[in-house]
């Protein structure tokens, strides 16, 4: 028994693995990357990626649905840490630069325009992003700390936002650079 729970923490371990890469090469390579290298950007053979995706649809699927539900937890953590709507959002707008969510989108959103609409496990977590942004905006509308004219619509673009850093800038000084005026736009 000791050594399937060992094997089912091992998959599940090896699964992680995969998914973690598989998002870091599609932001910066697109979805088309071949399999091999997200093997071995994972640290595993080609043959155990197959194991747990059958082909790159799968993978794909289960990167996007990774991806959106780290996206709802940082969402409702940030409400429930944030004293106000507007602070949550702030930090939610913060952390998806940080995350460079944006150029993970761009890279798997086409890809999966149809099945988000289709997939039950894609639907019901990308709603649930959706009702907490729609939240936060109405209540940092309350707040007055939010201008009237945005909508849930424009922050979850926001989220999206990729950012250049020049060769010679940090991502950490482009982003707090980039923040400060986006933030600052949205104010009242």
């Amino acid at each position: 028994m000791r050594i399937t729970a060992e094997l089912r923490a091992d998959a599940r371990s090896n699964r992680d693995q995969i998914l973690t890469a598989a998002q870091q090469v599609f932001r910066e390579q697109g979805v088309s990357v071949s399999m091999k290298d997200i093997a071995d950007a994972a640290g595993v053979g080609v043959g155990t990626l197959y194991r747990r995706f059958p082909d790159r649809g799968a993978l794909i699927t289960a990167a996007a649905h990774s991806y959106l539900s780290a996206l709802a937890d940082l969402a409702a953590t940030a409400d429930r840490e944030s004293p106000t709507a507007w602070q949550a959002l702030t930090r939610i707008l913060r952390e998806c630069a940080e995350l460079r969510l944006g150029a993970l989108a761009a890279a798997v959103e086409p890809t999966l325009h149809a099945d988000i609409k289709s997939d039950p496990a894609l639907t019901e977590v990308r709603t649930t992003i959706t009702d907490r942004i729609a939240d936060l905006t109405a209540r940092a509308h309350t707040e007055g700390a939010l201008r009237r004219d945005v909508t849930p619509e424009d922050i979850a673009r926001l989220m999206t936002l990729q950012i250049y850093a020049a060769p010679t800038e940090p991502y950490p000084a482009a982003i707090n650079r980039v923040l400060d005026l986006l933030l600052d736009g949205l104010r009242p």
